[in-house]
């Protein structure tokens, strides 16, 4: 799924210059990417959580399998797939071991457990040639945690996606969508509507989120798109409670294409305690939402607070109720950050730049540059 979110096109289009083959666990989300990208796959069984004997054994058949590739460049992505990957890379001796860190856990642990993740990044660091932040704020968590002493590069303006501006915009079937949307949820014409979209779960500030929610005066209605992930990161029983006793808050699930409820509302909250580089934001930003972000890497990057949306303190519910209660009430603030919100993304995060960037970055480490070859 990792692969199908973040190289979604991407794989076709490197195809153009390279012999590209896509690694992952098993899945049939795999077979269905590498049918549509036209890329050969290679399917290895890796643990999500810390599992030691899977690990060694996910370890050894990502050896064998970089000794029997031969590539010239292996990149990953997401904390396990790096730590393997770039470990397996190292033994096999692949020249070019690339790792971007789309985002960090460690920042928000605490004691050990901040102190075995930690190693795990120094570890994957150790063992890439070349390590690229999604972010500036990413970047200045591995400095400052003293991860590695290696150059690290953002590319463009940060992102690892990029966005396609002529996918994410405003149709007429777009807004059809978000019209019955609105009517099948109840919606009278006045009421405010925020939406959150994301995993449930509790690190994206889904208990902030409620308490904020359910302080405000008035009528205002949320709408929760996502999954939880009750075995991983569970939601408190406080939380799921208020969620579920509060009529005004409707949970859809996991939704495939998230434009018509981003159409459908007057803003995105997202209270996240961590992010790499949230696409989602950039996302609700080209469709011409206001964004309410937590002051966390990413989100600061995309969202200039007063301008295309506000910034407030993590785990502060007052923090975040004032917000959502000034988007509602000051409906010319929310008009003049709503037209703010798209010519930002334009300029920054377009897809066909930033996959440029990528292409740029793997021709530099690729060929050798004019200065060496004379």
């Amino acid at each position: 799924m990792s692969l199908d979110t973040f190289c979604r096109g991407l794989l076709a289009e490197l195809s153009a210059d390279y012999e590209v083959v896509a690694l992952s666990s098993p899945a049939p989300v795999l077979d269905e990417l590498g049918e549509r990208e036209g890329v050969r796959t290679v399917a290895i069984p890796m643990a999500r959580q810390i599992s030691p004997l899977a690990d060694m054994r996910s370890l050894w058949r990502l050896y064998r399998a970089m000794r029997r590739e031969k590539p010239d460049i292996v990149h990953s992505m997401t904390p396990k797939a790096g730590l393997l990957c770039m470990t397996a890379a190292w033994l096999a001796r692949v020249p070019r071991r690339v790792h971007t860190f789309t985002g960090l856990i460690f920042p928000t642990s605490t004691g050990v457990r901040r102190r075995l993740l930690m190693l795990t990044d120094r570890i994957t660091c150790a063992c890439a040639t070349h390590v690229i932040p999604e972010g500036e704020g990413v970047r200045a968590d591995l400095t400052a945690a003293a991860i590695t002493r290696k150059p690290m590069r953002v590319l463009g303006h940060g992102n690892v996606r990029g966005i396609d501006l002529q996918h994410f915009r405003r149709t007429d079937s777009v807004e059809k969508q978000a019209h019955d949307i609105r009517r099948g949820l109840a919606l009278q014409p006045g009421d405010t509507v925020f939406v959150f979209i994301g995993r449930l779960v509790a690190d994206k500030g889904i208990r902030e989120l409620s308490e904020a929610f359910l302080s405000l005066p008035g009528t205002p209605h949320l709408i929760l798109v996502g999954e939880a992930e009750p075995e991983l990161d569970p939601l408190d029983n406080t939380t799921q409670d208020r969620i579920d006793a509060c009529p005004r808050i409707h949970t859809v699930g996991l939704q495939s294409d998230v434009r018509p409820w981003l159409a459908a509302a007057d803003a995105l909250v997202l209270p996240s305690y961590r992010e790499g580089f949230p696409n989602v934001v950039i996302e609700a930003g080209a469709m011409g939402l206001p964004c309410i972000v937590t002051d966390i890497n990413g989100s600061r990057e995309i969202i200039s607070d007063g301008h295309n949306g506000i910034i407030v303190p993590t785990h502060d519910a007052l923090s975040l109720a004032r917000a959502m209660d000034r988007l509602a009430t000051d409906k010319s603030m929310r008009e003049q950050m709503a037209a703010n919100a798209r010519p930002g993304i334009e300029t920054r995060f377009e897809q066909g730049y930033v996959r440029g960037c990528l292409k740029q970055f793997y021709r530099e480490i690729i060929t050798p540059s004019c200065t060496e070859n004379t």
